[in-house]
């Protein structure tokens, strides 16, 4: 789908409660759609004002009044959605605010689907498509961090950056496609350097846009790490220690933990999803069996494993064999526990290049647990790079990782002595395409069912 440029098209009238479920000091029901005068000629028995706060009774359909709140209008084409659009904001007690929902429903309205309302403003012109994103992921940072990307996003500073590769992208495409139309000229080396040269810094500007999303989709998704091993070597201790809190039960019986106990924490505004897992080992108990089934359907899923034993013991066989099991390709901290116990140090050796790392703590104590937070920060891809960060999702990543592979070609293909120019621009389009797939300069139908289905209602 190419984003539309027409102009802004009314559609069918929508309304929703655009605020949270429950009970609040304020609740607002949103309208978008078609010219609203005659709804609000129904509802407020009054004329409201563009962009002016009118204190009002909203009224049923027999005359009663619902509620008396806030009544804003928003003529098209200045408002969220580049609709007309109401707000009527009333009090925050759900029976009232369902009244007004029905009553809207009753005047002609249709229920919004979820993200309806950004779909509309990305369909409008009012947002690009990573804006849009950027509002839901606004309303679901877990983090200040993670809200400062988003905010960033939703600003327009992720998409500017964008553009300006698309238009550098363009003008590049325009000087190679000019020496395919005029084959026949001699191509002066100066112009071919110039190519070469504007591609290269195309590519670093890339580089740098790549990087900053990969620590926005950390923001975003954070890290699952799985916590396994024999019973009884302290994982819900550790759990427990990373938390902060009694959030696993804890006692010198071995198979304590028959199933999940799941966790988030912030480590420098990183979210770090921990799973405590049932015990490795052989049993007839068939409650334990099944927490031990469920245990390596949490290390498939899982993005790094913290695999526990004590700290007074060498890796035995059951720790080989649940080593061996576990995806060769997924980092894995092996985790020595209870070094107050054995009177030994915390020590922490890494080993970069398997993604391995070899940590001995104290849960009890608290002794070295900050290293298992630092590699724990480290494995999800986080690194303090301060300004520049925006919240990013998988589409994202995926698109950057295909203009940069097109973008690689086109720079091996300008170093051949004979370029073959035709190729060459092929290169620049197919990346100049998956930059504008970002921002929805081109985007499929189905994409944008799937992004705004996730939505909340109301947004």
């Amino acid at each position: 789908m190419v984003r539309p440029n027409s102009e802004i098209v009314p559609r069918e009238t929508i309304a929703a409660i655009a605020t949270a479920s429950g009970r609040g000091g304020i609740g607002v029901v949103r309208i978008s759609g078609k010219t609203l005068v005659s709804l609000a000629n129904e509802v407020l028995k009054n004329a409201v004002a563009p962009r002016v706060a009118t204190l009002c009774n909203f009224y049923d359909a027999d005359g009663t009044v619902i509620d008396q709140g806030i009544a804003l209008f928003f003529p098209r084409p200045h408002s969220y959605t580049g609709e007309d659009v109401f707000e009527l904001q009333g009090h925050g007690g759900s029976a009232v605010l369902q009244r007004l929902l029905q009553r809207c429903l009753g005047l002609g309205c249709r229920l919004a689907k979820p993200g309806e309302f950004t779909e509309r403003a990305f369909l409008n012109n009012k947002l690009d498509l990573a804006q849009a994103e950027s509002v839901a992921d606004l309303i679901e940072a877990s983090s200040i961090e993670a809200a400062k990307s988003a905010i960033k996003s939703l600003t327009g500073e992720f998409s500017g950056h964008v553009h300006t590769l698309v238009q550098g992208l363009t003008e590049l495409r325009m000087h190679v496609e000019a020496c395919i139309d005029f084959p026949e000229e001699e191509i002066d080396p100066a112009d071919r350097e110039l190519q070469k040269s504007k591609l290269q810094h195309l590519r670093a500007r890339q580089a740098v846009l790549s990087r900053n999303a990969k620590q926005g989709a950390v923001l975003r998704d954070g890290l699952t790490v799985a916590l396994i091993g024999r019973p009884n070597v302290g994982k819900s201790s550790l759990l427990n220690r990373l938390v902060g809190e009694e959030v696993a039960i804890v006692t010198p019986i071995a198979g304590t933990t028959r199933d999940h106990v799941r966790a988030t924490i912030l480590i420098k505004g990183v979210p770090i999803h921990l799973i405590d897992t049932a015990g490795l080992r052989d049993t007839e108990d068939i409650v334990e069996k099944i927490g031990i089934e469920r245990t390596w359907l949490a290390v498939e899923k899982a993005g790094a494993v913290l695999l526990i034993a004590e700290a007074g013991e060498m890796i035995g066989k059951n720790e080989a064999e649940i080593l061996a099991k576990l995806p060769a390709t997924l980092p894995v901290a092996w985790v020595y526990n209870k070094i107050d116990a054995y009177g030994q140090r915390a020590h922490l050796i890494k080993d970069d290049e398997k993604s391995q790392a070899t940590i001995k703590i104290s849960a009890l104590t608290g002794e070295g647990v900050e290293w298992v937070r630092d590699w724990l920060l480290e494995t999800a891809g986080w690194q303090p790079s301060g300004e520049g960060v925006f919240m990013a999702r998988e589409r994202h990543l995926t698109a950057l990782k295909h203009a940069e592979a097109h973008l690689n070609v086109a720079s091996q293909l300008a170093e051949q002595s004979a370029v073959q120019f035709e190729l060459f621009a092929e290169e620049l389009r197919l990346a100049q395409q998956a930059f504008a797939s970002i921002t929805g300069e081109f985007t499929p139908d189905d994409l944008l069912g799937e992004i705004f289905g996730k939505f909340c209602i109301g947004k």
